[in-house]
């Protein structure tokens, strides 16, 4: 009788049981994937674990022991080169049973056995799913989406962006509120932008508007936006008061 004794023999003596299983953990390594029945995945998992943990320590001797449980060289150079690598801070579980039913036959219960850190479709959809789910945000109302909310802040930044853009044109001598929107209607709301049209241009501006500007003269406004936007604003205060009340 068993009496506790919950080591799997698997129907097989040591020598057999112990070349199955070193033939299949080879097979593991170098695939990264098995199929087989779910008896002796759970055997193998015991037995191909602890030479994964081994690895991680890449010294001679370590590949002396691993060698002497897997006997063969390419198994081990696999096992030492690249998963160890790739599951070094993984603190144990390097393996996953998937079950798959049973087989035809003799009804045994079958899975699939991999390495867990080498399943790139699993570990993609895990990566997305977190990046997801840190990027959603939880609402009580759950009525404004977040294409919603870069909408609201877009028009935000843009109407701030306008006002800190936009000068106060009645600084320059002979413009006044009225006169000034006119400018701000017609594309001119800066004192660059006012610096950059002639007087013809100006001029052109005041006709087309609806009001009573043929008797303002914009000579001088160009070069005042053009000190204005320099920032010279003392000469441009010293040059105004040489204007009389400006022109």
């Amino acid at each position: 009788m068993r009496h506790g004794k919950k080591f799997n023999h698997l129907g097989r003596k040591t020598g057999h049981r112990k070349a199955m299983l070193s033939n299949m953990a080879s097979s593991l390594l170098t695939h990264k994937r098995i199929f087989t029945t779910t008896a002796k995945a759970k055997a193998l998992r015991v037995y191909v674990e602890p030479l994964i943990t081994k690895s991680k320590d890449n010294t001679t001797h370590s590949r002396r022991v691993v060698f002497s449980y897997l006997q063969s060289k390419d198994a081990v150079n696999e096992l030492f080169t690249a998963i160890a690598p790739k599951v070094a801070d993984r603190p144990g579980g390097y393996t996953r049973i998937l079950k798959t039913g049973n087989r035809l036959g003799d009804n045994a219960d079958m899975c699939m056995m991999e390495l867990v850190d080498f399943n790139e479709s699993m570990l993609e959809a895990k990566s997305s799913k977190a990046k997801a789910k840190s990027g959603a945000k939880r609402t009580r109302r759950g009525k404004k989406t977040e294409t919603a909310a870069l909408v609201a802040a877009a028009k935000s930044e843009e109407s701030e962006s306008a006002e800190v853009s936009a000068d106060d044109l009645t600084k320059i001598e002979g413009i006044g509120p009225k006169m000034a929107s006119v400018f701000t209607a017609a594309g001119i709301s800066t004192y660059a932008d006012m610096a950059s049209k002639t007087t013809e241009d100006l001029r052109a501006v005041l006709d087309a508007a609806e009001g009573n500007f043929a008797s303002h003269d914009p000579g001088t406004w160009s070069e005042q936006a053009k000190m204005a936007a320099d920032g010279k604003w003392d000469e441009l205060k010293k040059w105004q008061d040489e204007l009389d009340g400006g022109k």
